[in-house]
């Protein structure tokens, strides 16, 4: 019973807002110090491309976000089948929480998609791309979770409906990955490869590895921070977030 203890603190606003705000300093400095030096080193001392010169860059940009907009996709659905399975107040806050941010991702690497593929493709968009298609529907998914927990009186309906949406949607994960190759698709295949060598140089893998892990530690403090606005909009008539409050400000 001891080992599920970590569990059922999680299940504790008090205790999940105290240990948040231990985090969250400390993941958001790591990451906006990674992200800049990952953006520093790629767009300033990575030579050009062969063959796309410097457009090439926006890589940078791109593939972090559209790396941490799916797997922020699956910790969102995840949260909601605890919520549904345990009926854990606290992982309905945490899809909350993760929703606006995952939405946000997929928005910026779909514009960022369309910003390279202008010079790539010769167009902004093309619905023929598997790829393009699928990570479009990524993002009214998001959009979707986050309709549904309001559009009930019952906050209680709202919240399972938008766990049975997330976890429905998590088929659309594996169709964005290998988009690419079961469909003909303007996309190339994985550049980052982890069982063989990866189709990418090596002097531009590494600041794009760097800025892919510094967006997840942006992505967990932005979470934090929905989070940490998600349990004061709950428990705010609850004595203890006074008495923490106080205790901040002291």
């Amino acid at each position: 019973m001891a080992n599920w203890q970590w569990f059922h603190r999680l299940g504790s606003p008090k205790w999940l807002l105290a240990t948040l705000d231990r985090w969250l300093p400390w993941l958001l400095s790591l990451g906006l110090l990674m992200l800049v030096g990952a953006l520093a080193w790629g767009l300033a001392f990575v030579p050009p491309d062969y063959k796309q010169g410097n457009s090439f860059r926006i890589m940078y940009i791109h593939v972090p976000t559209a790396v941490v907009a799916l797997a922020a996709y699956y910790a969102m659905a995840i949260a909601g089948a605890v919520a549904m399975i345990w009926r854990m107040k606290v992982a309905d806050m945490v899809m909350r929480a993760i929703a606006p941010v995952g939405a946000a991702l997929t928005f910026l690497a779909l514009v960022t998609g369309a910003i390279w593929g202008k010079p790539t493709w010769g167009a902004y968009w093309v619905w023929q791309d598997a790829r393009l298609t699928s990570m479009l529907i990524l993002f009214f998914l998001y959009l979707g979770v986050m309709a549904l927990y309001d559009a009930y009186s019952d906050r209680r309906n709202g919240n399972r409906a938008a766990a049975v949406v997330a976890l429905a949607g998590t088929v659309n994960i594996p169709i964005i990955y290998k988009s690419v190759d079961w469909w003909s698709s303007l996309h190339q295949p994985a550049s980052i490869k982890f069982t063989e060598q990866s189709a990418i140089a090596s002097e531009m893998l590494q600041p794009l590895l760097l800025a892919i892990i510094g967006t997840y530690f942006v992505f967990a403090a932005m979470v934090i921070l929905q989070l940490r606005l998600q349990i004061v909009l709950s428990e705010g008539r609850s004595n203890w977030l006074a008495e923490y409050a106080t205790n901040k400000l002291r």
